[in-house]
């Protein structure tokens, strides 16, 4: 059954259903969803900062590694990389060699089953028993899982897990433009206050229907959006929220790093929805989102001050500040020398350090991918 198809057959059963639901089966339906499918939609036609080359991976690195000293260089130590993807960043960083490469252990978390079965043709992904040790397990079974012990040895060692894993580590959990994928609902302004709008069937054709908002989902807006217009809207990112509740449990020390494009609630209100909440397809911008159901994806900026329901972000910084503070006109400089030492060879060393240059340019424009935001919540020692 296609994505459409179940939409129609649910809204028959229960009438309108909200938009998140039909968000959520578009991208991660298992069948006929987005990512199943292999989709990789911005990713693939509107360039992410691993994919602009090496260089982002290695100032990750390097960050790592501050990190990892930070918390006295612990064995084993964890980087959870959520929303992996097909494994572009794994691989910029394993390529930079961090100086906790023995230590570290890289969990790729990635829904989608088909990006996970590709990590492979990038990565030696090993199974979870040989990073989370054997009678552990990191996948909630309702198995007893504290007779395990954390595996200590030579790294870096690689695995892959559909979810969060289910025991608390040390590390770093790092969500790279996540969280702008995950399902939200949807509220407008009208005269008689908050509505949400649901998705329903008219004349055989998906539309959208407003419904009152239950006092759940407007709970706390209004301390958002002062004087609202009717026909502002926003979204509730309550998929977000939940998510930064598991990674923070997921944390026993260390850090939770969130890196997406980021807005406040009130200026999202005030802008045409068009501008935040976004569809990509076929190298443009797609369509209405309730057209092509499946077929393209569905993004939506971060509400970060919703994310401080939960807890406040102990730091938040421009991507382009990130980067800066962990090294990135370090690197671009070494990349400068190499390149002079070894223009005359013009071999592949050489070349990957000239493009620090340029992909250092795409990463610092704040006008672009360095006016992202990164937000990080801090986990015990450490916490101001």
């Amino acid at each position: 059954m296609s994505v459409r198809a179940e939409v129609v057959s649910r809204i028959a059963r229960r009438g309108p259903v909200p938009f998140g639901e039909v968000v959520d089966l578009a991208l991660y339906d298992p069948v006929h969803g987005f990512y199943a499918t292999g989709g990789a939609g911005r990713r693939a036609d509107f360039i992410t900062s691993p994919e602009v080359g090496p260089l982002y991976g290695a100032v990750i690195a390097r960050g790592l590694d501050a990190w990892w000293r930070e918390l006295d260089e612990p064995d084993p130590f964890f980087l959870i990389d959520a929303g992996a993807g097909r494994g572009a960043l794994a691989a910029s960083v394993l390529d930079a060699a961090p100086d906790c490469a023995a230590a570290l252990r890289y969990v790729m978390v990635e829904r989608s089953g088909e990006l996970r079965d590709l990590q492979g043709d990038l990565l030696p992904v090993v199974e979870p028993r040989f990073v989370f040790g054997a009678g552990t397990s990191a996948v909630d079974d309702g198995e007893d899982m504290a007779t395990g012990k954390l595996l200590e040895g030579t790294g870096p060692i690689v695995t892959a897990l559909e979810d969060l894993p289910a025991i608390a580590v040390v590390g770093v959990v790092l969500a790279n433009e996540l969280l702008d994928n995950l399902s939200f609902s949807l509220l407008e302004y009208t005269e008689d206050g908050w509505a949400e709008v649901m998705v329903g069937i008219e004349e055989g054709e998906l539309v959208e229907v407003l419904v009152p908002a239950s006092d759940h989902l407007v709970r706390g807006i209004g301390e958002l959006v002062e004087g609202p217009r009717p026909g502002d809207r926003v979204p509730v990112q309550g998929e977000a929220r939940k998510w930064l509740i598991a990674a923070l449990e997921v944390i026993e020390r260390g850090r939770v790093v969130v890196i997406d494009y980021c807005d406040r609630t009130a200026s999202l209100a005030a802008r045409p929805q068009r501008e935040w909440l976004r569809t990509y397809r076929a190298h443009s911008r797609g369509s209405d989102p309730l057209q092509d159901l499946g077929d393209q994806d569905i993004t939506c900026e971060v509400a970060y001050d919703q994310l401080s329901r939960v807890r406040e972000a102990d730091a938040v910084r421009t991507q382009a500040a990130f980067l800066r503070d962990h090294g990135i006109e370090q690197l671009v400089s070494d990349g400068r020398q190499v390149w002079l030492d070894r223009a005359h060879l013009g071999d592949l060393a050489a070349l990957k350090a000239r493009s620090r240059t340029f992909e250092a340019e795409a990463l610092l424009d704040e006008a672009g991918l360095g006016g992202f935001l990164v937000l990080e919540w801090v986990v015990g020692p450490g916490r101001a």
